[in-house]
């Protein structure tokens, strides 16, 4: 079977360095960049973590981007209270021996993206991140950016929301951005997938797949463990969402999820509803004169159902080892 060629966007973070781990070591995924954004932790933490695991998963041939420190607009937030004090788990690791690509993010998208389209494979980018670095890849390199195969992020929710009553963290972090990357996908034909929270907690890992990681002996399969047990420590739970990691899979499982096609926009002014990704489920056949907005310019894959076992299985398997 053809590798699917890949870019992560990330905000290393826990549950993205779970995702990591998956793009790095799946044989399905040809992993050609990562770009870092600040979100889940400031931007230098963002870009150590991201080398630790690329480092720890043997992937010192993928380079990766140093890209936005801050929102577009917004004053910047992190979400350290989930994800430990460094952004991924405060597990001690030391500082990697792997460094950053000389490239800044906008520039290393450009130039991985126009290659892949080149080789008659175009890519498939996976922010998992607040969409940052991409909005500003579609503006400054709008033409390399039409030539994307197709985006998958994680982010925003139909029913589901975290950051604030409405609104999903990513999305709540850089909404403007989200807007313009979806107003760009509209304009460049790019399909896009949005992997949102309705979907987002499905894939859990427990403690007896933790268990089983940690006999593996691999660095990976090790860093994998102390990655899903921080969660289940810092929530005092049996099991953990694998979260970004979900959106990966799914790219390689995409039997696992469910998902309608539907107009998505991007709450910019409201008071309480600011970042909310408004998901249009009305029948369009009926009169719509009376709204003033009309349809969203983005039509969407909003996934809506997951094969949440199903897509854990693959990820425990994928980074302890023993995929068939």
């Amino acid at each position: 079977m053809p590798t699917i060629p890949v870019v992560l966007d990330v905000d290393t973070g826990v549950d993205d360095a779970c995702a990591l781990l998956f793009a790095a070591l799946h044989p399905g995924l040809d992993l050609r960049a990562v770009t870092c954004v600040g979100g889940n932790a400031p931007l230098p933490d963002v870009v150590r973590n991201t080398l630790t695991v690329l480092e720890v998963a043997g992937r010192a041939d993928v380079p990766v981007g140093v890209g936005a420190e801050r929102p577009l607009l917004e004053e910047p937030v992190d979400a350290r209270h989930v994800h430990g004090s460094d952004g991924m788990a405060d597990l001690g690791y030391p500082q990697p021996r792997l460094t950053a690509d000389d490239r800044v993010a906008v520039d290393l998208l450009r130039d991985t993206v126009d290659s892949a389209s080149a080789s008659g494979r175009p890519l498939t980018l996976v922010p998992l991140a607040p969409m940052t670095n991409i909005a500003l890849f579609a503006r400054v390199h709008p033409r390399s950016f039409a030539r994307l195969g197709g985006l998958v992020f994680m982010g925003g929710g139909v029913d589901v929301s975290n950051a604030t009553a409405a609104a999903e963290f990513n999305v709540f972090h850089d909404p403007e951005a989200a807007a313009v990357v979806l107003d760009a996908c509209a304009v460049h034909d790019v399909p896009v997938t949005m992997y949102g929270l309705d979907v987002f907690y499905a894939p859990m890992v427990d403690d007896g797949q933790v268990e089983r990681l940690r006999a593996a002996g691999s660095p990976a399969a090790g860093l994998a463990a102390s990655l899903v047990s921080f969660h289940h420590r810092r929530f005092d739970a049996a099991g953990a969402t694998i979260g970004d990691a979900g959106a990966v899979a799914s790219l390689v499982l995409p039997e696992a999820l469910h998902t309608e096609r539907l107009p998505v926009r991007v709450e910019l002014a409201g008071t309480w509803t600011r970042g909310r990704t408004i998901v249009d489920r009305r029948d369009w056949g009926g009169h719509m004169e009376h709204d003033p907005h009309g349809l969203a310019r983005a039509s969407v894959d909003v996934a809506l159902g997951i094969d949440g076992p199903a897509v854990a299985d693959l990820w425990v398997r994928t980074v302890g080892g023993w995929l068939a």
